[in-house]
């Protein structure tokens, strides 16, 4: 279950900041200005807030900046917070300040002092992003208890808002705890096993098992997992809160739970990271979540291929060919460009079950992706400007990168092979674009689809401005508002 900081809600009292122990947050704007919180700290402290003020630190800081005063005389508070934000501050720099308090909240209780900044629920799930941490290997930490009371003017309204956006809280940081999994742990069948138990949520959840997926065809997805001992699986997951004759958006998901490359064995330094090789079925699963918890009025399909790619002596072999459930032919030139081989088959039996109105697939697929774009964007693929359009809107305005990159039939060329319909790399030059190409074969012609390369993204060796080190949880807040903008604005 996601760890969300316990949160709480009540009107401003004065007379309780003196006795309180914990952190004690105040927001205040460049222009100094204290609000009634603010100025009665001020007072217990003997001015301290407004010597803060007076050192000119707030003028022309960026939200999420946080300058703390420990241990402060004349109150029993661990420390005082001091978060700069506008009074009337954006949807990103709310979320921003709050994600400052968020990283400095250690262990304890902590009291933001809000009063009546516009802005108030979003600070909070600033914080309950940022606050997220990966413990349950620590055996020293799991019993941290951290907990958030907010003072605001109308406790009775944020208290409801906070509540949804809390939803996309919890759904991230199941991504995050996917993600973060060891391998050993979050094997193919303990992950279907999580992903069962969110029926709880009002989700219609099926296991597809390796022989119902070879009664499908899909000969591409098992090829990748034949060489463990873990069994193959496809997670579908359903949630039908629209119209009842509503096509859904179908969102497809790799899900690898070790890489190891396969015979095309990958180097042996930093592999322990490809346990991070099925964050795309990681982001499925957090907005499924999301969307169940938020009830939202909308027809979503996820659909997740969970395999393990071992080296054995019955592992697939470079220079085999496998027949696809859509029944082209594959050339396996290299086993560790295995992602396209699970989400090939996943993506045609989305078309072939579900007929969705669109398909947006999302894999930690290439290396390459990363020498173009780095760790701030995912690459954005598509047929269909409309849908890759709302998409990236939706990117932008929940602050997650996203860049569009190219698609054509010189990259398609790429992939021809000698003795089969295709291979399944097309070589060095362009290997996120021609990765691309190889899944727009197994997409229909009448489905509009976006395949997100979320590689660079899905975790990283750096703090983010809403996550720490490790897994980011990248793609849980865009999709989830696409979602909103599609069916329910």
């Amino acid at each position: 279950m996601p760890n969300l900081i316990a949160t709480t809600f009540a009107a401003v009292d004065l007379d309780a900041l003196a006795g309180f122990e914990g952190r004690i947050a105040l927001v205040i704007a460049q222009d100094g200005k204290l609000d009634s919180g603010a100025r009665r700290v001020n007072r217990l402290t003997k001015g301290a807030v407004a010597r803060v003020i007076e050192t000119g630190e707030l003028e022309g800081a960026s939200a999420g900046k946080v300058m703390t005063l420990t241990y402060p005389t004349g109150m029993a508070a661990q420390a005082i917070d001091i978060l700069c934000l506008d009074r009337r501050p954006s949807v990103l720099d709310a979320r921003a300040a709050g994600a400052g308090l968020g990283k400095a909240m250690g262990e304890g209780a902590a009291l933001l002092i809000a009063e009546s900044n516009t802005k108030i629920a979003q600070i909070v799930l600033g914080a309950a992003m940022r606050a997220y941490e990966f413990t349950p290997h620590k055996t020293k930490e799991n019993d941290k208890s951290r907990s958030l009371t907010v003072m605001c003017a109308k406790p009775e309204e944020v208290a409801p808002e906070v509540a949804t956006l809390m939803t996309i809280a919890e759904g991230s940081h199941m991504t995050r705890d996917l993600v973060n999994e060891p391998a050993n742990v979050l094997t193919t069948t303990e992950f279907a096993d999580r992903l069962k138990e969110m029926e709880s949520l009002g989700l219609d959840v099926e296991i597809l098992e390796e022989a119902d997926l070879e009664k499908l065809g899909m000969r591409t997805l098992l090829c990748v997992g034949q060489g463990s001992d873990s069994p193959s699986k496809v997670v579908v997951m359903r949630w039908n809160g629209g119209e009842k004759d509503t096509a859904p958006l179908a969102l497809v998901g790799k899900g690898v739970v070790f890489d190891t490359g396969g015979i095309s064995l990958k180097p042996g330094a930093g592999m322990e990271d490809m346990t991070m090789d099925m964050g795309g079925a990681g982001v499925v699963s957090g907005v499924m979540r999301t969307l169940a918890l938020r009830k939202a009025k909308a027809n979503v399909v996820g659909l997740v291929g969970i395999v393990e790619n071992m080296p054995s002596s019955n592992a697939v072999r470079p220079g085999d060919v496998i027949r696809s459930m859509k029944g082209d032919t594959v050339e396996v030139i290299n086993t560790d460009a295995e992602g396209r081989l699970v989400l090939c088959d996943v993506m045609w039996y989305a078309q072939e079950r579900f007929k969705p109105l669109g398909m947006i697939d999302l894999a930690t697929l290439t290396g390459a992706i990363i020498v173009g774009l780095g760790h701030e964007n995912a690459g954005v693929f598509s047929n269909n400007d409309a849908l890759c359009d709302a998409f990236l809107k939706a990117a932008e305005a929940e602050g997650e990168g996203a860049w569009r990159m190219p698609l054509g039939k010189a990259y398609d060329d790429l992939l021809k092979s000698r003795i089969a319909d295709m291979k399944n790399i097309g070589g060095r030059a362009a290997g996120s674009v021609t990765a691309a190409q190889f899944l727009q074969r197994f997409v229909k012609d009448e489905t509009p689809w976006i395949h997100l390369d979320i590689a660079g993204v899905a975790s990283v060796k750096s703090e983010t401005r809403l996550a720490p080190v490790g897994a980011t949880g990248w793609g849980v807040m865009a999709l989830n508002r696409l979602v909103h903008d599609m069916f329910e604005s």
